[in-house]
């Protein structure tokens, strides 16, 4: 009896330690589990690429407007009545093509009497000089004119000169404002808009334009450029072109003229655009969107669009050097295919964490 029971104990005590010995393992095999995890954990690797420093031409589209090369206002230079119109809205006219005739009876007899002032005075001036010439023929007699009457007579031929002049100015000017009742073209253009009637008061005392002209065979297709765009204008700048009233239908030019400064209200550049319009194809005051051909003057940064990450905080990027994580605050330039451009404190050649998240830590990763 005594046998058994130890028996029965010895079995207990074996089946004890075996269990024993059983958990120990299998808390050592879990505990290196944990340990390789979290040593792969560190070791995790992050896909990189490498910035890129180049020059690339790249497209963009804007909002433009075709305007007439020339367009202007015309008015009467001096007062008067509308006595004949030779054109209407729609004509076409040419540089120096009479429109429009106006009167002023005023003015005609303000002519006549300066006229009339100006052959009196021409007389005075005549028989002046015939009393000095005279004179001057009698001194060379020793003795037979005075010097000082000579002289009064020459004095009188300067002041009859001078009178002269002033009274020929007098009827010129007057003759110039008549010359200014008949109304010309100032350039090759259309009438695109006539504002007055025969027998209305155009000049001076009317704030009434006549007609409004503008040239239609040349045209100006302007834009404003924002300003992160302004330095990637060059010389040559190609532009294609479509509009509204001509679907599908593309037109090309290149660039003319720039304002050379940012316009302070809305930082942008102002670009021009000389469009030959001789067929008449298009038409003054379409609006227009362009697509232009751009490039930097010099090699900059640019990295994969999905590389950059944007929060509340600003936008960044994440450099791998060295097994070293740093984030970098960036400012976004302009977009190229799945590129972009930035500006930051970034060399070329850095390798850079294409899938940035929150969760991703700067400094050192362990190996």
């Amino acid at each position: 009896m005594y046998s058994a029971i130890s028996i029965y104990k010895t079995i207990r005590l074996t089946l004890a330690l075996a269990l024993s010995m059983t958990l120990t393992a299998c808390l050592q095999q879990e505990n290196q589990i944990n340990k390789e995890t979290k040593k792969t954990e560190k070791r995790i690797n992050y896909p990189t690429a490498s910035v890129q420093f180049i020059n690339p031409e790249y497209e963009i589209s804007i909002p433009a407007e075709l305007r007439p090369y020339e367009q202007v206002a015309v008015f009467a230079k001096v007062s008067g009545f509308v006595k004949k119109l030779y054109v209407d809205r729609g004509d076409h006219v040419r540089k120096g093509q009479l429109l429009a005739v106006l009167e002023a009876p005023e003015m005609n007899q303000r002519y006549l009497s300066d006229k009339a002032t100006e052959q009196k005075i021409y007389s005075d001036y005549l028989f002046a000089r015939q009393a000095y010439d005279r004179l001057k023929d009698a001194s060379t007699t020793s003795g037979a004119i005075a010097a000082i009457e000579l002289e009064r007579a020459k004095s009188n031929v300067e002041s009859a000169r001078a009178a002269f002049e002033s009274s020929r100015a007098g009827a010129s000017h007057t003759s110039q404002l008549q010359q200014y009742l008949r109304i010309t073209a100032p350039f090759d253009g259309v009438i695109t808009e006539r504002s007055v009637s025969i027998g209305a008061l155009a000049g001076s005392s009317s704030n009434q334009s006549l007609f409004t002209i503008a040239q239609g065979n040349k045209l100006r297709l302007t834009l404003s450029l924002p300003e992160k765009h302004a330095a990637s204008v060059q010389q040559v700048v190609r532009a294609n072109f479509t509009v509204s009233s001509q679907p599908g239908k593309i037109f090309k030019t290149t660039l003319s003229r720039t304002s050379g400064l940012l316009d302070q209200h809305d930082r942008s550049l102002i670009l021009e655009f000389d469009v030959d319009n001789t067929s008449g194809e298009l038409q003054g005051g379409d609006y227009a969107q362009v697509k232009l051909m751009l490039k930097r003057n010099k090699p900059s940064t640019w990295v994969p669009k999905k590389s950059i990450l944007t929060n509340q905080s600003g936008t960044f990027i994440f450099i791998l050097d060295n097994q070293e994580i740093k984030r970098i605050p960036i400012k976004e330039g302009v977009y190229l295919d799945t590129l972009t451009e930035i500006f930051g404190q970034v060399s070329a050649g850095s390798q850079i964490i294409l899938k940035p998240s929150e969760e991703i830590k700067e400094g050192k990763i362990s190996k």
